[in-house]
């Protein structure tokens, strides 16, 4: 009984697949219009997209760097004030923000607004700007992250300080960054009397980063956080 239903099993499988395939040839064939209708919008919506990246968006991006260089060349003087509202010729972050908001230099201009609103002591705008850039950039973007937490920390919010510092040190893992903020981020936990997760930002940097600048003195970190947790 068993041997017979097993050599019969394989016709009825073949069949069963004919089926299934006579009824996709006859949904298609039911409603081909539909699908064709539906593959041209497809086409048509990615034609316009790479259209929109390419004729409008690049030039677009490209007249924005143009303009927001002299911007940029303000911000590494320290002309923040200049740097943010521009001069009588040219425009500043700012302006590049609502004019070019779509833009590439539009995202990079929230970050030199928020690094500028730091710099200038206005806390609140800072962590506003920098909140809306976004970058997968190895230094930019930790950089970011960090100086929020710079400024949540000039507000007298250690805990959301430490909170992205931490984010800082995981995003960059890099010797000149990393360090930095990780123990930035154990001082701030230091200052709300959180010892153990001071501690385990130090550990983290003598086991990850013990040959930085911060890696040769975090022993005594660590000893100071193991105290004060006894």
């Amino acid at each position: 009984m068993v041997k017979n239903n097993k050599k019969g099993g394989a016709p009825d499988k073949v069949e069963a697949v004919e089926h299934a395939l006579s009824r996709t040839e006859q949904f298609v064939e039911d409603n081909q219009k539909k699908i064709t209708i539906v593959v041209l919008a497809i086409v048509a919506i990615v034609g316009l997209y790479l259209a929109y990246q390419k004729w409008y968006l690049a030039p677009l991006d490209d007249e924005a760097n143009s303009q927001m260089f002299v911007a940029e060349q303000y911000f590494e003087k320290d002309s923040f004030n200049l740097a943010l509202n521009g001069d009588l010729n040219y425009p500043g972050f700012l302006t590049i923000i609502d004019e070019y908001s779509s833009t590439d230099a539009a995202n990079l201009a929230y970050y030199y607004a928020g690094i500028s609103y730091l710099k200038m002591g206005q806390f609140q705008k800072a962590i506003d700007y920098l909140s809306k850039f976004d970058s997968k950039d190895k230094m930019l973007m930790p950089i970011s992250l960090g100086s929020t937490g710079d400024a949540y920390l000039e507000l007298k919010q250690p805990e959301k300080a430490a909170e992205f510092y931490i984010k800082a040190g995981n995003f960059t893992k890099n010797d000149f960054l990393a360090p930095v903020y990780l123990m930035r981020a154990g001082m701030a936990y230091e200052s709300l009397k959180n010892y153990k997760g001071a501690l385990e930002q130090y550990q983290f940097i003598k086991d990850n980063y013990e040959n930085t600048p911060e890696g040769k003195v975090i022993d005594k970190f660590i000893a100071k956080a193991e105290i004060l947790m006894k």
